[in-house]
């Protein structure tokens, strides 16, 4: 099932950051490897959608983060 959040930061030196679920609740962690467009620093603010997982111990965490197209455009246009 996909989920949608905003990234709440993410750190680029470290490839790890942490996505804030639309439907509340706390936010949760994320790695770089998780993101499907990986060349793409993911921003605050920018609108993912997402899938969950368990992780070891229990915490859930995004997995296959995938940018909103609308996100992507303007994200593509503050690039260049």
């Amino acid at each position: 099932m996909s989920n949608f959040g905003k990234i709440y930061s993410y750190d680029s030196r470290k490839g790890v950051g942490m996505i804030s679920p639309e439907t509340g609740g706390s936010a949760l962690a994320f790695i770089k490897a998780d993101l499907q467009e990986q060349a793409q620093e993911p921003k605050a603010g920018q609108r993912f959608e997402y899938e969950t997982v368990q992780a070891d111990g229990g915490k859930t965490h995004a997995t296959k983060l995938q940018m909103q197209q609308g996100q992507h455009e303007s994200a593509t246009k503050q690039a260049t």
